[in-house]
């Protein structure tokens, strides 16, 4: 029972260079906000795109008098409109996420 007990799976097998491996190098990990910000508006596109195009119903709008256009017409003009009206609710509800956590920092006691 004089064996003292090693808690290394390897029973420490491993050289130094080995050990050396997993430790940090110091450089910072790449920030990946854009590509994640690019993707995510290349799946609304592709999202509202298909919603249009799968649409059951002709829908439309209008802008003004002169300049309507409908969903099986102007598919491609009614799926930016589709991700325009998504864009605008995403945009407005981070933007009472942000009015009201700044507005909760200042009425905390």
């Amino acid at each position: 029972m004089s064996e003292k007990k090693s808690w290394s799976l390897q029973n420490n097998k491993r050289t130094e260079a080995e050990r050396n491996v997993f430790k940090p190098t110091g450089k910072s990990s790449k920030k990946k906000t854009t590509r994640y910000l690019i993707s995510l508006v290349g799946v609304l596109l592709l999202v509202s795109f298909l919603m249009t195009y799968f649409s059951e119903n002709v829908l439309e709008a209008c802008f003004t008098k002169s300049f309507c256009f409908n969903s099986k017409d102007n598919l491609i003009i009614y799926a930016l409109y589709v991700f325009s009206n998504i864009l605008i609710v995403i945009v407005a509800s981070f933007g009472a996420y942000l009015i009201g956590r700044k507005l909760a920092s200042k009425i905390k006691i």
